[in-house]
């Protein structure tokens, strides 16, 4: 039986996104029409998206694909329970670290246990949520943050701590010349209300193909 495809999700706003940030910054004007019709999509459920964002942790992507792989074959199906009734040895033997093994488990108690509010997002505001994931081993604030923008599809968040950001920030905006957090949030502030589309572009402009979470 052929398995179903996760239904990828484009945000609402884009279009609209798109029309803003080019009437208010030359850099945006330029850019959005190098990309055509590519945007923004979201797949998959909040557990899976924040365990594949543990297992690719300081390691390649195509090893953290090969990893990521070999885990998952070790359930029936992805979800919290079925992690928690898995061994430790058994994790590392699928090449997982000791302590993404740990950091994996600490997930799957948080979302067994209710302790994250998944039915309650969408009313709850980006830093509300950021504070619930961070509260989980493993989840710094950058992986909050990418989580809002790739997997939310929040449409303002502004991740200062990203080394493409700011690389393609210093680019498109200083001629290369290295830029602070406090420059790269000024260039934000004329993005806003949708820093999270401004952010994409910046990221095509250094790969122009679209990452996936």
């Amino acid at each position: 039986m052929a398995t179903k495809t996760p239904v990828e999700v484009t945000p609402d706003y884009w279009d609209e996104a798109c029309k803003h940030l080019a009437k208010r910054d030359r850099v945006m004007k330029k850019l959005i029409p190098q990309f055509g019709e590519a945007r923004l999509q979201t797949r998959g459920d909040a557990f899976a998206t924040l365990a594949r964002s543990i297992v690719g942790q300081q390691i390649s992507v195509k090893a953290a694909q090969s990893v990521w792989t070999r885990w998952t074959t070790l359930m029936p199906k992805l979800q919290p329970a079925a992690v928690l009734a898995l061994g430790v040895e058994e994790q590392r033997a699928a090449g997982l670290s000791a302590r993404k093994v740990e950091y994996l488990g600490d997930l799957a108690k948080h979302f067994d246990a209710g302790q994250v509010h998944v039915r309650q997002w969408a009313q709850m505001d980006d830093e509300a949520i950021i504070e619930e994931l961070v509260a989980i081993r493993g989840i710094g604030r950058w992986t909050a943050e990418m989580f809002l923008i790739f997997h939310l599809m929040r449409p303002n968040v502004m991740p200062l701590d990203d080394i493409g950001l700011l690389k393609g920030i210093s680019q498109n905006y200083f001629s290369g010349e290295p830029v602070s957090r406090a420059e790269a949030r000024e260039v934000g502030d004329a993005w806003a209300p949708f820093r999270s589309v401004a952010v994409w572009y910046i990221w095509r402009s250094l790969d122009p193909l679209p990452v996936d979470y």
